[in-house]
């Protein structure tokens, strides 16, 4: 959000504030540290309300002099990813795999999936491709 404002994107900007105070509702609400950073994110946009409830949480000094939310980038790699897998160019599964999986574990996972074993058994299999992150395609004869 910060490159956003930065960048003048307003619109992005209070979208990726939508999205955060969607995810906070959807857990059950903000606890205090979560309601201050919403504060902190909104203040740029609405400033004199945010001064307003900064201080009704007991803060002395003003919100506009607060040091902008940092945040952790190596929290935000997604740990695992859903692919497809293909048996002669038609989606059989979608797989749920580490991000860092490896090419022969992508395809054994999907070939351990019911409906792809279904549609490969008793063929003869032409090629294995991984493409990694998307998908995994299997051609089969037979």
């Amino acid at each position: 959000m910060g490159e956003d404002i930065d960048a003048l994107k307003a619109n992005t900007a209070i979208a990726q504030l939508m999205i955060y105070v969607n995810a906070l509702s959807d857990h059950g609400g903000a606890n205090r540290a979560e309601y201050e950073v919403l504060l902190q994110l909104l203040n740029p946009f609405a400033p004199h309300m945010t001064e307003e409830l900064w201080q009704q949480l007991g803060h002395t000094e003003q919100l506009a002099y607060h040091a902008w939310p940092t945040y952790d980038e190596a929290k935000c790699v997604e740990q695992t990813i859903e692919i497809a897998v293909q048996v002669n160019g038609k989606v059989k599964a979608r797989i749920q795999v580490p991000a860092a999986i490896e090419n022969a574990d992508a395809i054994a996972r999907a070939k351990e999936e019911p409906a792809v074993a279904e549609a490969i058994a008793g063929k003869t299999i032409a090629k294995e491709i991984y493409v990694k992150g998307k998908l995994v395609n299997i051609a089969v004869k037979g």
